[in-house]
């Protein structure tokens, strides 16, 4: 499999499937509807971040439309989708590794389908106040960031995220267990702890960091160009299409065309710079209220596949950094059964 960041290269050509007669209906894995119109609409569970862009861009630039597919999207979090796709509330969940091996390693029977990003598309962001007291600009070497953050409060409202700010703590000699660290519900609840001073800085995922210093209420002082164990060479996936095993054998003919049309939006998200006219507007989709040129610099800092194909080396590094790195899921492992290449063209 290759990553590319925004690098062209010639666009996969859109493969035709079989049409709605082929697509059948879920039974007691989830409801897909075949309208009047002969497509079939599935419930895919995304979470509002950078990551969903490769899904509404297949669906902003007709992939899903010639596969006979319509997408309703369901607003999910880390704690909600795997609970919703086993129930069949969706019938696609757009997952984090993290979030599909916590499920695998419960005995769940899911099935990785296609990759859809790479690496973790983080911000560390510092208060004006605590930038400005520390001389930190978004240029100030990594370095120099980590010893600042020694003596600091600290933000977090996932224990990944936390874990991967520790990663790169560690990697310029500050331990993590040092700082004062402020358990909060939510990235918007980051946004508001550092509004208030109740926190010197906080890290999640892309666009908050960056809007935040848009907004001029903070300084992003580290993201994966300045944290390379963030990025896809080191941490392996980024995000996945998962499906229940059931319904993916059930529904090969609807799975395939999904995953086709996600591969040809990663295709073009690698093919493509992060300000081309169809990528923004496909993200203004995912992340709405949020200004163009934050929206770029977050599209950018995604390793986008060139083929959404998963092999078995990327995997051992997911789960060397989801299992040692971050500790996530301390017994994470996937055999070439919880994943497959199978739907793609």
């Amino acid at each position: 499999m290759t990553y590319r960041v925004n690098r062209p290269h010639l666009a996969l050509a859109a493969s035709v499937l079989c049409g709605a007669a082929c697509l059948t209906a879920c039974g007691g894995d989830g409801s897909s509807s075949v309208g009047a119109d002969g497509k079939t609409t599935v419930s895919v569970g995304v979470s509002g971040n950078v990551f969903d862009l490769s899904i509404r861009l297949a669906d902003e630039q007709g992939y899903f439309d010639k596969q006979n597919i319509k997408i309703k999207y369901v607003t999910l979090t880390a704690s909600t989708g795997t609970s919703a796709l086993q129930s069949g509330s969706v019938q696609f969940l757009n997952s984090s590794p993290t979030s599909f091996l916590a499920g695998l390693s419960k005995g769940l029977p899911e099935l990785s389908v296609a990759t859809n990003g790479g690496g973790n598309p983080l911000g560390i962001v510092v208060s004006t106040e605590f930038a400005k007291k520390n001389g930190l600009t978004a240029d100030s070497p990594a370095d120099k960031v980590a010893q600042a953050l020694a003596d600091s409060t600290a933000g977090a409202s996932s224990a990944n995220t936390k874990a991967e700010a520790g990663i790169f703590l560690n990697a310029h000699g500050v331990d993590p267990d040092e700082l004062k660290w402020v358990s909060l519900p939510s990235p918007a609840a980051d946004k508001a702890a550092l509004a208030k001073d109740e926190v010197d800085w906080f890290i999640t995922s892309e666009p908050i960091p960056l809007q935040v210093q848009h907004e001029g209420d903070g300084v992003v002082v580290a993201d994966p160009s300045k944290v390379p164990e963030w990025g896809y060479e080191q941490a392996g996936y980024g995000q996945l299409v998962v499906a229940k095993e059931s319904y993916a054998k059930g529904n090969s003919a609807l799975v395939k065309g999904f995953a086709t049309a996600v591969q040809q939006a990663t295709a073009y998200l690698d093919a493509h710079p992060a300000d081309d006219k169809a990528v923004l507007a496909a993200a203004r989709e995912s992340m709405p209220s949020v200004p163009d040129d934050v929206l770029s610099e977050a599209v950018s800092q995604v390793d986008w596949p060139a083929t959404a194909k998963q092999d078995a080396a990327g995997w051992k590094t997911t789960v060397a950094f989801v299992k040692d790195g971050i500790g996530a899921v301390p017994d994470a492992s996937v055999s070439s059964d919880n994943w497959t290449n199978t739907y793609l063209p």
